[in-house]
């Protein structure tokens, strides 16, 4: 013997109450509580604590002029100094990005010897201090006193190899090491069918590249160059050692006379901070430019995320009252 039991359909809609007087009353709404989340309103509390403490710290500090702070952000010596900075940045970052593609062509080459130096160079200027690279630089009249060109130019190696030289083949030279490796990792990303079918079609190597395979390797390419280059802002303070008058030395040099050595310290930071900050949206833009092709959503603009964390904290408010 078996059961009938009554049965609805899972879809089925709520069927409506019925009343004393026989009416049907329709179906009560569903109150949706939020889950409280105490730990993230507590977490959040504690590091605004301390940071507040932090903040009072330094603003409180007796031996901080804080009005010296401001007289010099914007001084004409200080900003001398961030557009050298600026400067000798994007040069050395466009002197790193196309011997970096150089070098990352020479090593996916089956030309032993070329894939070999171009090892041999990243292997050297990888393994090596920035730092240690500039003095090496700076210093080269040490080694060769002249440069000979032959009948092309010839002169002395000091009135070559001046600080903004140095800074700039210091600084390039090893950037380019870390974006033959940035970029020979977007090349290697791109489908080895690309290659075959461009090369079924007639197009030589060269064209492959620069037609097929480049293009598609970007979007891999420019994530970590961008970072590569707000890293190239702050790694310019090393030309210090150089005695290239950039954003640090500048500063320095204001401290030293004006026993406010703190303060422009701070003034340093403001502008790195700046300088980083702006090349981070550029960044960002970019790489939402080149993800078109791979994604189909585009990730949100900052503007965008703001307006739905908006939307999203005035909801809760709406559902906690």
């Amino acid at each position: 013997m078996t059961d009938k039991f009554d049965k609805e359909p899972a879809d089925a809609k709520p069927s409506a109450t019925v009343s004393k007087e026989g009416g049907s009353l329709p179906p009560e709404a569903i109150k949706a509580i939020p889950v409280r989340h105490y730990g993230r309103w507590i977490s959040g509390l504690v590091v605004l604590a301390l940071v507040a403490l932090l903040v009072n710290a330094f603003a409180s500090a007796e031996k901080i002029q804080w009005d010296t702070v401001g007289d010099y952000v914007f001084d004409d010596t200080v900003l001398a100094g961030a557009g050298r900075t600026l400067l000798i940045s994007v040069l050395a970052m466009v002197m790193g990005v196309i011997l970096g593609v150089i070098l990352a062509v020479m090593r996916l080459s089956k030309n032993p010897v070329t894939s070999w130096v171009a090892w041999i160079y990243i292997w050297f200027f990888r393994g090596t201090p920035v730092y240690v690279q500039l003095l090496l630089w700076f210093n080269l009249a040490l080694i060769f006193p002249t440069l000979n060109l032959g009948p092309i130019y010839k002169d002395e190696m000091v009135q070559v190899m001046t600080p903004f030289m140095a800074a700039l083949l210091g600084l390039g030279l090893n950037e380019a090491a870390y974006m033959a490796e940035i970029c020979r990792a977007g090349l290697m990303a791109v489908d080895e069918g690309q290659t075959e079918a461009a090369h079924a079609l007639g197009m030589s190597h060269s064209k492959t590249l620069r037609r097929i395979v480049i293009p598609q390797a970007m979007r891999v390419i420019v994530p970590p160059t961008g970072n590569e280059f707000i890293n190239m802002l702050k790694t310019s303070s090393l030309v210090y050692a150089v005695t290239y008058n950039e954003l640090l030395r500048a500063t320095s040099t204001i401290g030293s006379t004006s026993y406010a050595v703190m303060e422009m310290l701070f003034v340093a930071c403001i502008w790195y901070l700046v300088m980083t900050s702006v090349f981070s949206v550029f960044q960002y833009y970019l790489e939402r430019r080149y993800a078109r092709g791979s994604t189909r959503n585009l990730p949100p603009t900052p503007w965008q995320k703001i307006k739905v964390s908006l939307m999203g904290f005035s909801r809760e408010r709406g559902a906690s009252a």
